[in-house]
């Protein structure tokens, strides 16, 4: 299976399954770097047909939004759309580091530590990129290591899954990682 077959497994179970899944970033419906085909395009008629908005009565709302280059925005309402509905997989994509630079005041302001300041969960799940992309300085910039050190800091890996932690990071190897991270999220 390949991610982007594990990303739709994933997405598709849990629309069956009554959950709503948002997906939010530039260019995500057709995924720029992953072959995503959650929006198919009709060149001749110009209609977009979602197949995911096609599951039936009793499956979740599923919505896909092209948004703009601002990401500091765009990521802010996903948080707060997140801790508005816990029945959502909110997903936040930035295809380069640059976009993460853009956006790092939510992330270092609210997502990392809202929990621990405000007692609210949120179910965001950000796709960022790995770094040295080779598209220029900028985009070298979506490391692993920025979120690891966001995390909380009384987290030393003893306690599990139960542990509170501000943020779970994962390094994504297999198609079957990726299936499991989205649907526990």
């Amino acid at each position: 299976v390949d991610w982007a077959t594990a990303e739709a497994m994933a997405v598709g179970s849990l629309l069956l399954d009554g959950y709503d899944v948002r997906l939010s970033g530039q260019d995500v419906a057709r995924g720029t770097f992953s072959q995503r085909h959650f929006g198919i395009f009709d060149q001749n008629s110009g209609h977009v047909y979602y197949p995911f908005k096609n599951l039936g009565d009793r499956a979740g709302s599923f919505s896909v939004v092209n948004s703009l280059l601002s990401e500091f925005a765009v990521l802010g309402f996903e948080y707060g759309y997140s801790i508005t509905n816990p029945n959502c997989l909110a997903v936040w994509e930035a295809q380069f580091g640059d976009f993460t630079n853009g956006a790092q005041i939510i992330i270092d302001q609210f997502i990392s530590s809202g929990e621990a300041k405000w007692l609210r969960q949120s179910g965001l799940a950000m796709l960022c990129p790995h770094g040295f992309d080779g598209a220029g300085p900028e985009d070298s910039s979506g490391r692993i290591e920025r979120f690891l050190q966001l995390v909380n800091a009384d987290y030393d890996g003893s306690r599990g899954a139960d542990a509170n932690v501000s943020m779970h990071i994962g390094h994504l190897t297999t198609t079957a990682n990726y299936f499991h991270a989205l649907r526990r999220q």
